[in-house]
């Protein structure tokens, strides 16, 4: 498991770390404590990664094109 925040990771980082987090608990050969943090950590990890589909499925809402469908500028979204 990374020592990177959850919060600081990009996409990919937490996707892929994600995808080790269920390796390890399908296999099912962690204690429970230790799995009881796998868990906890891939939920933060879960919501990191839907956050950051959010936020680039807004960015990609808010291009505008003209009448030929070419982007002609953006328009702000706010950050959350």
């Amino acid at each position: 498991m990374s020592q990177t925040p959850v919060e600081e990771m990009s996409f990919e980082a937490a996707m892929a770390e994600l995808e080790k987090v269920v390796g390890q608990l399908e296999r099912g050969d962690v204690a429970l404590e230790e799995s009881i943090a796998l868990y906890e950590r891939g939920a933060a990890l879960k919501k990191r990664c839907e956050a950051k589909l959010n936020e680039a499925q807004e960015k990609v809402a808010a291009i505008t094109l003209d009448a030929d469908g070419q982007p002609t500028g953006t328009t702000p979204v706010d950050p959350q």
